[in-house]
């Protein structure tokens, strides 16, 4: 096949996309931003099983759109190297085979450098395809829409795994004992932790889920009534300094605040304060090297039941995502830090109503499970969220590692209740 290189889109091809396009040459930039600073050993290795090298991440979401765009629109199509169909599947069974997730870092071959030409061939391909340069397996407009739309998840599949590369690689930069710095960035500036509110909600008869209005993945809709009883939410995170004195009342040695499950994990993992802290050298690690405790900031990379077992002990609980939308889609807000901002660690709260998006996922109180009516998308993609309600929590609102535009008040994300390399904190609720 021959070489098409990148143009920008003529006159007279689809408006949609031609702004795709855009988007498209947008974030795959952003996803090369991210791996600039790592050397190629930096990109190969896996620190658990749960995180994966940087150099698959760039090579599963060329993948993704090797297989659900290219294989699946274009006429004669020739994949750049078929063993990669199997070599960088993450779990779609539907479209075959997978290598194993824990083994993912013992992918030495194919090399950084053909890991990189793969992404160069696919976004060749890709923007020819949407610049109009070559003819689809049917031409017909709503096999386009549908094409189109594949890209479109294609990019916000993307930005969970630029969102995973942050994540994926502080957990590795984190075993190593010289504390490496990704990036550097300057300390917060001085200033007292804002106060903490409570803005309460009536309840009744109120309806969540997407409202239709741009992008969101299946597992947000349909839109539906829920009934909720008055409660009130906290107008921002619960601080390190606030978790600090959970850890000095002794809330890792007593039972009674956690549930049995997570007490088994408490004993069973030796946890005595969030994941990356040394509360002897009061520091952390972050993506900038160890650093000091900032009791101003929010308290992040907990599980699930260390934030149940801390909103016991203060006397309070942890929203539902109903909860939590409601007062994030209905309320003005400040909003937190992104990966945009090149934080790569929460930042203290402002006054107000503030974090509901950005700085820390949150961990609500609800399981990961269908809203009603829920439909999956047709075909292999129907795996993408639907398979993986069972036995998670949800969070919501982002973090500083997730990219501004692909958040909303919508999102769902979903967790094991023991899983603590996210950048997950803690936002409390009350009943009134």
């Amino acid at each position: 096949m021959a070489t098409r290189l990148p143009h920008t889109v003529e006159p007279g091809v689809d408006p949609d996309a031609a702004a795709l396009l855009a988007e498209y040459l947008r974030v795959r930039a952003a996803t090369e931003a991210l791996a600039a600073p790592l050397s190629p050993e930096d990109q190969l290795a896996q620190s658990m099983t749960e995180a994966s090298p940087v150099k698959w991440h760039l090579a599963h979401t060329t993948w993704f759109f090797d297989t659900f765009v290219l294989e699946a629109g274009l006429a004669d199509y020739a994949p750049l190297d078929p063993s990669y169909r199997h070599l960088f599947n993450s779990y779609y069974v539907g479209v075959g085979t997978m290598h194993a997730r824990p083994a993912r870092g013992l992918l030495t071959r194919p090399s950084l450098a053909e890991v990189r030409a793969y992404r160069a061939h696919v976004d060749r391909e890709v923007t020819a395809l949407l610049a109009g340069d070559v003819p689809l397996a049917r031409g017909d407009a709503p096999e386009r829409a549908a094409l189109l739309a594949r890209v479109e998840l294609g990019l916000h599949h993307e930005q969970q795994h630029q969102e995973l590369i942050l994540t994926d690689l502080k957990h590795l930069l984190a075993q190593n004992p010289t504390q490496p710095v990704y990036v550097a960035r300057p300390p917060d500036p001085p200033g007292a932790a804002s106060s903490l509110e409570w803005h309460p909600h009536a309840g009744g008869l109120l309806e969540i889920g997407h409202d239709g209005r741009g992008f969101a993945f299946d597992n947000e809709r349909p839109r539906h009534r829920v009934f909720l009883e008055p409660f009130a939410l906290a107008g921002r995170l619960v601080t390190c300094g606030e978790y600090r004195q959970f850890i000095a009342d002794g809330g890792y040695a007593r039972p009674e605040l956690w549930l049995s499950d997570g007490w088994d994990a408490v004993r069973r993992h030796g946890w005595r304060a969030p994941l990356y802290w040394e509360l002897e050298r009061g520091s952390l690690f972050t993506l900038a090297g160890a650093r000091p405790l900032d009791d101003r900031a929010p308290v992040c990379h907990v599980s699930f039941y260390e934030a149940d077992a801390y909103a016991r002990w203060a006397d309070a609980r942890l929203p539902t995502e109903a909860e939590w939308e409601l007062i994030a889609s209905t309320r003005a807000h400040v909003e937190g830090s992104f990966a945009d901002d090149r934080r790569h660690h929460p930042a203290p709260a402002r006054e107000g109503l503030a974090q509901l998006l950005g700085d820390c996922w949150e961990w609500t109180a609800s399981g990961y499970a269908p809203y009603p009516g829920f439909r999956p998308l047709a075909g292999a993609l129907g795996e993408y969220n639907g398979k993986f309600m069972c036995n998670q929590l949800v969070l919501r609102g982002g973090s500083c590692a997730t990219p501004r535009d692909h958040v909303r008040t919508s999102y769902r994300n979903f967790f094991y209740p023991d899983a603590r390399w996210q950048f997950s904190g803690i936002r409390l609720a009350k009943n009134t």
